[in-house]
Parts: C-alpha cells; sequence; structure tokens
C-alpha cells in the first residue's frame, strides 16, 4: 500500500540531516581553530623563550677642537670600546696672544684613550687639519690614513719635527674603505681649494655618520674630479643617521663660484701687467690656484718664482707627486729674479692674511733680503681674509700702495673664491644625505647658528639638530641625540719650541707688558737688622722716558723705601709678603700719578754684613 509521505516528516528528516552536517562543520572549525590556537600558543611560548636581543649601543662624537672657532678641527668618533681620530689641526693665534707662533688642540683626552684609538683618519691636507699631527705623534704614534697630496704635505711636516722615520702613514684614495675597530670609513671625493680632498661615510653597528670635512660643490673643478654627489645619494636612500658639515660659508648666500671663474680673472690681470712685475699672494696649500698661475705665466713667456717657505715645500711635494703640471724651464730660485727683466717675473708668495712673518709683510716693509718693491709692480692678493685678519691685511696693502704698487685684491675683483660651500650647497648636501640627525661643524657660533637655520629649512626637526661645543660627549641612536658628558678639551700654545709652557698667566703678563711696560726696583737689605744698604733703584721699559721723569723717578724711591720701613715697623718678616705690599703700593701710587698700569716687579736682595 502506498503511503503518501508526511511532509512534516520530510521537513524534520531534512532538518535533522541539515543539523547533522552543521554540527560536522562546527566540530571541525572546531577542531582547526583548536588547533590553530595550539600551534599559536606553541610559537608564543617560543616568543616568551626567545632570547632577548641587546639594544645597539650609542655611537659617540666628541668634537675636541674646531667649534666655535674657524681652525684647530679634531673630532673623536667611539663605538663599543673603539676610537678613531677625524683630522688634527691648528690655528692661528690672535691679538690677544702676543709671540705665539700657533695653537693647537689639547692632546689630554686622547692620551688618557690611547690604548683605544685605533688610528686618524684626514679629510684634506691644510693647515687648520693637519697642522697639529707633528705633535700628536710626538706622545701618540698611531697609524694615519688620508689621500696620497694629503700624506705628501703630512711627509713634509713630519719631516721638519724629524718623526718621519717612525710614522706610520698609509694611501687611500677616494672609493676605499679602512677598517677602524667597530668602524669602517669610506672615502668620498670633494671639491675643496686643495687637491685630494675627501668626505667620510663612517660606518658601525649604529648606523652611518656623513663627516664632510670642508667641502664645495664645483661643476667644473681645474683638476676635473667632480665631487661625488652620487655616493651621498646613495647613502641618503640607505639612510644616514647623522652629518656633520662644514659651517664656514654658513652666512653667505647662493653658490660658491667655481676655480676656474679666476683663471679667467688672472688672465686679464696678466694681460693688464704688460711691462710690469707680478706679484701674487695666495694660500700656499691652494695647488689649483698656483697651477692657473702657472699656465698664466707660461702663456705670457714669464718666468715663476715662488717666495716662502710654506709656500716652496708645497710645491715641491705637488710637483713631485704630479699635482701640480710645471712646464720645462719656467721655475726660478727667488735668488735669481734679478737676472730677468721685472715684466717676465711673476713671485708666488704666502702672506695673503698680513702675517707678520709671512714674505709679502716683509717685502711691504722693505724687510725681504731678495725682494723690494718698484714702482708699477702689479700686486694680487688673491685670498679672503680669515675673520679677524682684516686690519693685518689692511695694513699691509696701505704699505704697499705707498711704496707705488698697484694692488688687486679680493674686494675689488675676482681674484678669489672660497673652497666652502655656500648656502645652497649646504642645503643640497643635507637634501641629498637626508640625515636623521644634523651637527654643524667647523665655525663660529654664528656659523653653527646659521647652519642649523639652514637645516631647518630642508625639513631637518630642529629637535634633531645638535649645536654643540668642543668637550660635549654626543651619544647618538636611531631614536635620540643626546649631550650625556663634556671631557677635557681646550687649547694649548706654541711659542718656539715650547708646547704648552705658555698659558693665560704668561699671557696676561705679556699683555700688560705691551700695554703700560714694566718698572723694577732693586735694593739690597741687611739680612739682620733688616735696614736698607743700598736703593731702591728704579729700572723702567715701555712706562716713561726716564730722563724726562727724574721727579717720578725720586717719588717712585720715596714710595718703595716708606711701605719697606712700615714692614720693618709693624714686624713683616716675609719677603714674599714684603713684595706683595711693594707691588701694590707702587701700583697703586703710579696709577694715581699716571692714570697707567706698569707691571710692577721688586727685586730684594738680601746681605750680611
Amino acid at each position: 500500500m502506498y503511503q503518501a509521505k508526511n511532509p512534516t516528516d520530510s521537513k524534520k528528516k531534512d532538518v535533522s540531516k541539515r543539523t547533522y552536517k552543521k554540527t560536522d562543520k562546527n566540530t571541525a572549525n572546531r577542531k582547526t581553530q583548536a588547533s590553530k590556537n595550539h600551534s599559536t600558543k606553541k610559537q608564543s611560548d617560543k616568543r616568551t623563550y626567545k632570547k632577548p636581543q641587546t639594544p645597539k649601543l650609542p655611537v659617540k662624537i666628541i668634537p675636541l677642537g674646531g667649534l666655535g672657532e674657524i681652525g684647530k678641527n679634531i673630532t673623536l668618533y667611539e663605538y663599543d670600546g673603539d676610537m678613531f681620530l677625524v683630522d688634527c689641526g691648528m690655528s692661528f693665534p690672535d691679538e690677544e696672544m702676543p709671540g705665539i707662533d700657533i695653537v693647537i688642540p689639547d692632546f689630554t683626552y686622547i692620551l688618557e684613550n690611547k690604548d683605544k684609538i685605533k688610528g686618524l683618519v684626514v679629510t684634506h691636507g691644510h693647515e687648520d687639519h693637519i697642522g697639529a699631527i707633528p705633535y700628536l705623534l710626538k706622545e701618540f704614534n698611531l697609524p694615519i690614513y688620508a689621500t696620497r697630496l694629503t700624506i705628501g704635505l703630512i711627509e713634509g711636516k713630519l719631516k721638519e719635527h724629524r718623526l718621519l722615520g717612525d710614522a706610520k702613514l698609509n694611501i687611500v684614495k677616494a672609493g676605499d674603505t679602512v677598517t677602524l675597530g667597530k668602524f669602517t670609513v669610506e672615502f668620498i671625493n670633494v671639491n675643496h681649494s686643495i687637491p685630494d680632498a675627501v668626505a667620510f661615510a663612517i660606518n658601525s653597528p649604529a648606523g652611518t655618520v656623513i663627516h664632510t670635512g670642508d667641502f664645495k660643490i664645483d661643476t667644473t673643478p681645474i683638476d676635473g674630479n667632480v665631487i661625488d654627489l652620487a655616493r651621498f645619494g646613495e647613502y641618503g636612500k640607505k639612510g644616514v643617521l647623522a652629518l656633520l658639515a662644514d659651517s664656514t660659508n654658513a652666512e653667505r648666500p647662493g653658490f660658491t663660484s667655481s676655480e676656474s671663474l679666476v683663471g679667467d680673472s688672472l688672465s686679464h690681470f696678466f694681460n693688464q701687467a704688460e711691462g710690469h712685475r707680478i706679484i701674487i699672494a695666495t694660500f700656499s696649500s691652494n695647488i689649483h690656484r698656483i697651477q692657473q698661475i702657472i699656465n698664466e705665466a707660461f702663456k705670457c713667456n714669464r718666468k715663476v718664482a715662488v717666495s716662502g717657505r710654506s709656500m716652496s715645500n708645497v710645491v715641491a711635494v705637488a710637483s713631485e707627486l704630479g699635482y701640480l703640471n710645471v712646464p720645462e724651464n719656467i721655475l726660478i730660485d727667488v735668488s735669481d729674479i734679478n737676472q730677468y727683466p721685472p715684466e717676465k717675473i711673476v713671485l708666488v708668495t704666502t702672506g695673503s692674511q698680513g702675517e707678520t712673518m709671512s714674505a709679502l709683510h716683509r717685502i711691504a716693509f722693505s724687510d725681504h733680503r731678495q725682494i723690494e718693491i718698484i714702482p708699477g709692480d702689479m700686486i694680487i692678493i688673491s685670498a679672503t681674509p680669515i675673520p679677524g685678519n682684516e686690519k693685518l691685511v689692511s695694513k699691509v696693502i696701505n704699505e704697499l700702495m705707498k711704496r707705488g704698487a698697484n694692488v688687486v685684491y679680493e674686494k675689488m675683483y675676482d681674484v678669489h673664491v672660497s673652497g666652502h660651500a655656500c648656502q645652497e650647497e649646504l642645503k643640497l648636501m643635507m637634501s641629498i644625505v637626508k640625515p636623521r640627525f644634523f651637527i654643524p661643524v667647523h665655525g663660529e657660533q654664528k656659523h653653527l647658528m646659521r647652519h642649523s637655520h639652514l637645516a631647518e629649512q630642508v625639513g631637518i626637526d630642529p629637535k634633531n639638530i645638535v649645536i654643540s661645543q668642543n668637550g660635549d660627549v654626543i651619544e647618538l641612536t636611531k631614536k635620540a641625540a643626546k649631550s650625556t658628558e663634556t671631557v677635557h678639551a681646550g687649547r694649548v700654545l706654541v711659542d718656539g719650541l715650547g708646547v704648552g709652557d705658555v698659558g693665560s698667566i704668561v699671557l696676561r703678563d705679556r699683555k700688560l707688558l705691551s700695554d703700560d711696560g714694566i718698572i723694577i726696583i732693586a735694593m739690597a737689605v741687611d739680612r739682620r737688622t733688616r735696614e736698607i744698604i743700598s736703593g731702591p733703584d728704579v729700572v723702567t721699559r715701555g712706562f716713561i722716558y726716564v730722563k724726562e721723569s727724574e721727579e717720578l723717578i725720586r717719588d717712585i724711591n720715596e714710595q718703595a723705601a716708606d711701605i719697606l720701613e712700615r714692614c720693618y715697623i709693624y714686624n713683616v718678616r716675609d719677603w714674599n709678603t714684603v713684595k706683595t705690599k711693594l707691588k701694590d703700593g707702587i701700583s697703586r701710587f703710579l696709577f694715581q700719578r699716571t692714570k697707567r698700569s706698569p707691571m710692577v716687579l721688586p727685586i730684594i736682595m738680601e746681605v750680611n754684613i
């Protein structure tokens, strides 16, 4: 019998089947989820017990010179106990340092850590970057890495100091990499006013630091070696932790002119000076400038003589190494210039900064043994005065003009271009490198501040700009830059053969002597009775003209005798105390009478009678 299916039963059955199947899926899903949870738990457990990663240590940058000043550039880098130095330069003394020859960095902190220091890398061969190397090597003989011309100039300095035999000099070229402990340092070609200048890409586990040294962007350099902007750009793409850049021209807008511009100006003045002798003063290390002078002299059929010890040394080294192309028989000795007509001579000399011991200064004041100004001489000062030297340069220019010379200097014509980048080049470098942190270097405080403003213009966060001082320890990580401490960093004065034996007290005395002179009061005293046996005798230098000041001299004698008598009455027996009272009493008396403050030097001799 056929029995019709109950629709309700059919629905129930279908629901039952669907429910059963759904239950199976849910069960499977739960199993899968449980499996995933179990797997995730295992991974979580693995992460929990994974050995924690050691955070990267900071790289430390310690400027020991070159900040807040022009010259004396030296910077110490440190990572995890390994150190190395960038540059070791000197600076020239200012008017507050009478008698001082040069100023070098204080090496105290370097010598305290000499076991950690792996070497010295040098950006280029200017004195403000290599001038102090001999003084460092006398204390600590470390390996030196630099390009060929820079090494050649360093060799000349070490030879003068009799240090060349033991020096560890290593020649590298742009593109090479040197390993110094945990650092690797790549040399990158840049343009400057001397060939073979380089910047550094300093790599460590903490990141890459770019140290430009002195640079500019010259698209038509004399030697044809254009700055390697592409390499800077490659580092910028990879990521640069910090940029340390030259701030010397941070106040100058625009771009620095090409060195080739000077060649055009020189050609003009050589033609204008037809029939007259030409004397050109420039920096001794500006080899590109010297090359252009030689080229123009050769075109005009003139002989070239070189005056000044540093100029002669640089020309000899550059010629020997092939950085100067000197036609045969064009160079003559300065002692032979009188054998040629004046119109056939070009004299290249030092003294572009008005230095009192330079060749140009001695020529201007008729102190040079071989060169005398001839009316009509064309004198070209092919340099810009270093800040602080303007008065010295003006003094030399005025003296040369008084003697009938025709003087051409930088402010009048294009006879000099800088070797340092101006504002647009500085901004371009920052835009290419794209550093996380920026540290302006090489300049006075005003230059560092202006450079920091340029960094803000290209988008660098002001919080990531570090304006530092010599001796600050700057710690850099990818997250922060901070100055944690300061180390000893100062200056050491070199006077003749003495290094560091002249300090602030000696300088103060020299300044006092130069301002108001000295008075010496000498007397002999009985050791037992403390009575004056002879004197007081007064000797003075640089204070008054004695023959016209006899009354003042008598009054000084009376004052000295009165002071000594009061000491006797009050039983003052310590001779140092007596001398101090004499010095103070006479100083007060002289200031009241003359409004001058000479140095007073009492000399008391004890005599047994």
